[in-house]
């Protein structure tokens, strides 16, 4: 363990100390296009018109329509892997049910849970409201569940046992990377890595979808010349157990925030290449107080980060616009008020190749205070 502390340590300050990162941009000519006749991925949108239901927005056919029998949600409504199927809450039955992205073909899953979500091929991974989980079969019974342990644990690794945990360290709480597998009967965890401190707004992270690696946000190795201390984007290797600075932003001048308060909103895309996130100059070292906020992604497989300056948003305390893939990663979808447009909310997407933003329609609603993109699904 001490060894391993010695090692990060190490290569936080060779990397801050050898290179300052360069960011390439995307500048288009033409800040935000209104959407063409064709718009190029197609998909169903889920996001939200008012503060009753949840919407589906259909990007071929430009048309909307609520959803019956649902409500507004966010972190406990999930989207399968092939990106067909939508997990959700009846509000009228308290049952969890998945249903395709279009609002057909609903299917109970089970009552008395706080969150299910997709952990492997046919196995779903539930969250009681007293903070225990288990596996269990998609057509399985509660006698096939398999219960995990829990405790202190804030999050665990698709299609894995991997899983990140809150644990004590000297000066306040800890985030730490564990094995499911390795606790004790007791409840002991057995050589923990440490990642970084649990802090408000510096708390961010994301796995993989194929469970590979997670993406965390921590506090960076150094101050920028004004003593403020920013944050960086970090990556760890699960089955390697390595960590790798992935972000210098105080080493190009200035300590950023990284994302907001909600420590879930690290958007990875569908084939776990790369992280999208939004990222804000600090103006102090209170992390509420904080410039605009760009969208910025990481790629896992080259190292290199890329800001897309075509829009950017003051709106971003507590939490910065919900971020959604396109099925196919090629496109992220976001809800955005465009300032001195007079058209409140949009409906906003980002090409991530071509750094190009698109309208593709007005009407946004922040049901929840936040004008969020629920998911991009698949008919």
């Amino acid at each position: 363990m001490r060894t391993f502390l010695l090692a990060m340590v190490i290569m936080g300050l060779g990397a801050n100390a050898a290179w300052a990162q360069d960011i390439r941009a995307a500048c288009p000519d033409e800040r935000i296009a209104p959407r063409g006749r064709a718009f190029s991925p197609d998909g169903i949108l889920l996001t939200y018109f008012d503060g009753a239901s949840l919407w589906v927005y259909d990007i071929n056919r430009a048309t909307r329509y609520p959803l019956p029998e649902t409500r507004p949600c966010v972190g406990n409504c999930r989207l399968s892997p092939d990106a067909r199927w939508i997990t959700y809450l009846n509000p009228d039955t308290l049952t969890y049910h998945k249903m395709r992205v279009t609002g057909v073909l609903r299917t109970p899953i089970t009552a008395g849970a706080a969150d299910i979500i997709w952990w492997d091929e046919g196995v779903w991974l539930v969250w009681t409201p007293d903070h225990r989980a288990y596996l269990m079969p998609e057509n399985g019974t509660p006698a096939d569940r398999r219960y995990l342990p829990t405790r202190g644990v804030l999050s665990i690794q698709p299609r894995g046992y991997a899983a990140v945990w809150l644990g004590q360290q000297a000066g306040g709480v800890f985030r730490y990377l564990i094995d499911l597998e390795r606790v004790t009967a007791f409840g002991a965890v057995v050589t923990p890595l440490p990642l970084a401190p649990d802090l408000p707004y510096f708390n961010g992270m994301g796995w993989s979808p194929d469970g590979r690696y997670l993406a965390f946000v921590g506090l960076a190795p150094q101050p920028d010349a004004r003593g403020v201390v920013g944050a960086e984007l970090f990556l760890v290797d699960i089955p390697a157990q390595t960590i790798t600075q992935a972000t210098d932003f105080t080493g190009g001048g200035m300590a950023v925030r990284l994302n907001g308060a909600d420590p879930s909103t690290l958007s990875w895309s569908p084939d776990s290449t790369r992280v999208a996130f939004w990222a804000m100059p600090l103006l102090s070292s209170d992390p509420t107080q904080a410039d605009a906020a760009t969208l910025h992604v990481y790629d896992v497989r080259t190292g290199d980060v890329r800001r897309y300056c075509g829009f950017s948003t003051r709106e971003h305390t507590p939490n910065p616009p919900r971020l959604a893939w396109s099925p196919d990663g090629s496109t992220l979808a976001f809800g955005g008020n465009v300032e001195g447009d007079g058209k409140g909310y949009l409906l906003l997407t980002l090409n991530t190749e071509t750094g190009a933003f698109t309208e593709l329609s007005d009407g946004i609603f922040p049901a929840l205070g936040a004008p969020d993109v629920l998911a991009w699904g698949i008919p």
